[in-house]
């Protein structure tokens, strides 16, 4: 599904996403919109908030940029740290991990960005035109090469671990909402062909609780390491995530990865009804950004995920009103990998 003025697809220029744990360049956010003032209710100031103290946690270990509508440049100035660079740019919604570019590197450190098709989620929330376009924009601000597909994909759909590994769900890549004109094989050709990936990993569904994005990956797993996941994957039969948990389990142990490595498996608990995505980790230069629900659990689950990443500072923070608009640190926020910027 080409649509560019390029001849070539990433793969075949040489390639390839790396994973989130390697160091980065800078990391991408978008402030929250006017346009969708009305879905966060009366959280919407706290959704602000909330962004402006994640950019801000990660600006302490990388640089960030805050993409925000023009007309909000001067709001997301105020409450972002110095440190972040706020860029004004045309958008819909605040969602950088699933609307935004896609980075990929070749072995000489060169970075060219993939702009991949987005409907906001199945054509779920209109307008998404311009957040659409958000990667076309990146690339011109950076001056950068930029490959160009019609496939839909989300950044919060899947994982690589830069090794040729791909991790998704059948839940939402293969929802006939986002590319109802492709089969399964099409699908996975799109995603070696544009992100540089060999083995595809097929989960089954994602959060039981996740009401927009038909099952994204980064509600259920984050990958900690090659071949190394944590996952959620609760013990109690009464949990609404148990048999889902356990069938993303056994297909995990079942799996090899592109090395032909088998996997370990870190199984998580799932957390009350209503609390966090605790999950849901940006995994920044050194540091780690945990959302939290200020519930007695969270003592636990920053305990834990320290021990998955004992090289890396553990940041909490507010976690409520992102769950409330449906997603966690991860789900707004995408890394830019180090590198040099090719050329458009």
């Amino acid at each position: 599904m080409r649509m560019s003025d390029r001849a070539s697809t990433p793969r075949e220029d040489g390639f390839r996403m790396p994973a989130e744990w390697e160091p980065h360049e800078a990391c991408l956010m978008e402030w929250p919109t006017i346009t969708r003032s009305a879905f966060w209710a009366d959280r919407f100031d706290e959704a602000k908030h909330d962004y402006a103290e994640v950019a801000n946690a990660i600006a302490a270990y990388e640089p960030v940029v805050m993409v925000c509508d023009p007309d909000q440049a001067s709001e997301a100035r105020s409450l972002c740290a110095d440190a972040v660079e706020i860029l004004p740019l045309p958008i819909d919604d605040s969602w950088m991990r699933d609307n935004g570019p896609i980075f990929v590197r070749d072995a000489a450190g060169r970075v060219a960005l993939v702009h991949f098709g987005f409907n906001s989620w199945g054509e779920k929330f209109a307008p998404w035109d311009r957040d659409a376009e958000v990667p076309a924009h990146i690339a011109s601000h950076l001056g950068m090469r930029r490959y160009r597909t019609e496939q839909v994909l989300e950044g919060g759909s899947f994982f690589v671990d830069g090794e040729g590994t791909l991790l998704t769900t059948e839940q939402c890549l293969l929802n006939p909402n986002r590319n109802p004109t492709i089969s399964r094989e099409e699908i996975e050709r799109g995603l070696r062909d544009y992100l540089g990936v060999e083995e595809i990993v097929w989960l089954g569904l994602g959060h039981s609780s996740d009401r927009d994005t038909d099952g994204h990956i980064d509600g259920i797993l984050i990958y900690v390491e090659p071949a190394k996941v944590a996952l959620l994957a609760p013990e109690d039969p009464g949990d609404p995530d148990h048999d889902s948990g356990r069938d993303n389990l056994e297909r995990l142990r079942r799996a090899r990865d592109a090395k032909g490595r088998s996997f370990e498996v870190i199984p998580f608990e799932t957390t009350p009804t209503g609390a966090v995505p605790y999950l849901n980790v940006y995994l920044a230069n050194g540091g780690a950004i945990v959302p939290i629900a200020e519930r007695p659990e969270d003592e636990e689950a920053l305990e834990r995920i320290a021990k998955l990443l004992p090289d890396r500072e553990i940041v909490p923070v507010a976690g409520n009103c992102l769950t409330y608009g449906g997603g966690g640190p991860h789900c707004i926020t995408q890394q830019r990998p180090r590198g040099v910027p090719l050329p458009a």
